[in-house]
């Protein structure tokens, strides 16, 4: 059965509500979305023009398919469950699964206060949530030095230090009444809830009358105790005065980056705030409600109101939520929304402010390599290197750098498979042979630019296979080392002499850490693999070490320590030179 071109499947689309999973040519799911009409939706991402983000999209959908669903509702809870099965390369996506903090009075014979990040239908008191977790164990500290409530999990046989400090009433060997308790767990409510206020104007009372009654020691713990409770407490910065629960959310989109700002409003304070800044490729509006989506999708606790910019479709959401969702006009809570809006612009300019100085220099550097090479700006690099100990477990890996900086999820490592012997040439050939033949066959992105970690017989091994064999015209490049293992010369292609490059540009420290990183990268593997034979030391990694002189360093001074600490000249006696000896301990 042959897969229908994607305009054929276009024309079938249904003029109904739904899912879309758009497809790479893998067959991997690359983005899942809803509509409220199938066929409009799709069809817009193959006509008409798109920013560059989208456009990236579109140039990787190969195929696509639809779940029709009744509802726009059903749609929206199916497209959750979607993004966190396929978890697509493209769609807005909230990276932290886990849920924010409660404060929890137990509900026991003798309750205690607890932290936990679900709530239970358990009879317990809930208080939160707190998006900061420091900001949920303060409040515990603070509730535990203020009420007696027990800290211990299980009964103790005897009481302990708290109860001497007056911070539990020892139930463990005291009798307390039900009604004792209940007058504790209202006090603590109703702190959490607004009334901490009450609470520091008792404890201002009590340091006065300790203060006049010469009890200074005391006194200060009192002024220490109000001080605690206005650094945690008074965190918010509005108050709405009808005490509703309510999340605020504001947003803005810039440069194909989305930042959401939440303020939690509890019992009318706004306690606490988190901010999120993601990459997005479609329309801001629609990606900014798949991000509030996924938000109530993960986190149980629904306010009571929901703020919300004007302008977003927030239609479903507040058929599933079954919850108030506002876009206000006026008033304080357009203050509060547009608090939020503003919060997340200052947030998300700061984010690409420090975006673009980066990307100057790493930018800058890899325009200056591509002028000194003379070759088109090298966005894609591809780095080379080998390692073996005398030929043994020779392995071989690749790191590629885009745009200057590493891209760690496109590393590869190889184990020389054709080669015997220490061989860096026919290593390097192997490998370049095997990496590129892959590229060409999966139609992989191919680099603007190969360095290989070697001089000219490497650079020349790889040049054969790229030029004769594959017949690939990517520039190539060879970086040699001196005497003292640090990157002293550039060979380009098949050039007699080595490119001129200033030490202290930018682009010769590209190319220092590109290379370093792949040495690093190569030696690392080759451990690895080391480790699983029972070859591996520290000595087999630095240059002029070979087994028999590692048999004699080890034999003579018992130890690496005893190496690295030894005096140059105890070297001497076992037939190392002073040069080599001085290499050693700097490797070690």
């Amino acid at each position: 059965m042959t897969v229908k071109p994607i305009q054929d499947k276009l024309a079938l689309l249904p003029a109904k509500p739904g899912v879309y999973l758009m497809k790479n040519r893998l067959d991997e799911v690359i983005y899942v979305g809803k509509a409220k009409v199938l066929r409009n939706r799709v069809r817009s991402y193959f006509t008409g023009s798109h920013d560059r983000k989208t456009q990236l999209l579109v140039s990787n959908i190969a195929d696509f398919e639809y779940i029709v669903t009744d509802t726009v509702v059903e749609a929206l809870l199916l497209e959750c469950n979607l993004i966190k099965q396929y978890n697509p390369q493209y769609n807005i996506m909230l990276r932290d699964d886990k849920a924010y903090p409660y404060i929890k009075i137990t509900n026991e014979e003798h309750p205690r206060l607890d932290i936990v990040r679900k709530i239970k239908k358990d009879k317990a008191k809930y208080f939160g949530p707190y998006p900061n977790a420091s900001s949920a164990t303060e409040t515990r500290r603070l509730l535990e030095r203020l009420y007696p409530l027990r800290k211990c999990r299980k009964l103790k046989k005897k009481v302990c230090l708290y109860y001497h400090i007056g911070q539990c009433l020892a139930p463990c060997e005291f009798e307390v009444s039900q009604d004792a308790y209940k007058d504790i767990v209202g006090e603590i409510t109703q702190f959490l809830n607004g009334g901490h206020k009450a609470v520091q104007k008792e404890l201002e009372e009590k340091m006065h009358q300790e203060s006049e009654q010469m009890h200074f020691e005391r006194a200060a713990e009192y002024r220490d105790l109000i001080q605690h409770i206005g650094r945690v407490m008074e965190q918010q910065k509005v108050t709405v005065t009808d005490g509703i629960n309510r999340d605020v959310f504001g947003y803005a989109a810039d440069r194909g980056y989305l930042c959401v700002q939440v303020f939690y409003v509890r019992e009318g304070k706004l306690i606490e705030r988190s901010v999120t800044t993601v990459p997005h490729y479609g329309v801001p509006e629609e990606d900014f409600m798949s991000y509030v989506e996924q938000f109530y999708f993960q986190h149980s606790d629904i306010p009571k109101e929901i703020l919300l910019p004007e302008g977003v479709p927030s239609g479903a959401l507040e058929d599933w939520l079954d919850t108030k969702c506002l876009q206000p006009v006026r008033g304080q809570k357009r203050k509060l929304v547009q608090m939020a809006v503003e919060n997340a612009q200052l947030a998300l300019s700061e984010k690409l402010q420090l975006m673009d100085k980066d990307m100057d220099r790493t930018l800058g550097a890899v325009v200056s390599l591509g002028d000194i090479l003379g070759i088109e700006r090298p966005r894609r690099i591809e780095s080379f290197d080998n390692s073996n100990l005398q030929g043994s477990d020779a392995v071989a890996a690749m790191v590629c750098f885009i745009d200057g900086k590493p891209a760690k999820n496109q590393y590869r490592k190889y184990k020389i498979k054709t080669v015997q012997g220490p061989d860096d040439y026919e290593s390097m050939r192997e490998v370049i042979r095997r990496r590129y033949l892959r590229a060409l066959r999966e139609h992989l992105p191919l680099p603007d630019l190969i360095v290989i970690d070697g001089g000219k017989g490497q650079l020349s091994a790889a040049m054969d296979i790229l030029e004769n064999e594959l017949d690939l015209d990517i520039p190539v490049c060879g970086l040699a080392k001196d005497d003292r293992h640090r990157t002293s010369q550039l060979f380009f292609k098949d050039e007699d002499q080595p490119v001129r490059i200033e030490r202290h540009s930018p682009a010769f420290y590209l190319l220092e850490r590109i290379q370093d990183e792949v040495h690093r990268f190569a030696v690392t593997f080759h451990r690895q693999t080391r480790k699983k034979t029972g070859l591996g030391s520290v000595l087999d990694d630095i240059p002029g070490i070979g087994p028999g002189r590692k048999k004699k360093l080890l034999k003579h001074f018992k130890s690496v320590n005893a190496i690295k600490s030894a005096d140059v000249d105890a070297f001497k006696e076992i037939g190392i030179g002073e040069k080599l000896a001085r290499t050693i301990q700097e490797s070690l």
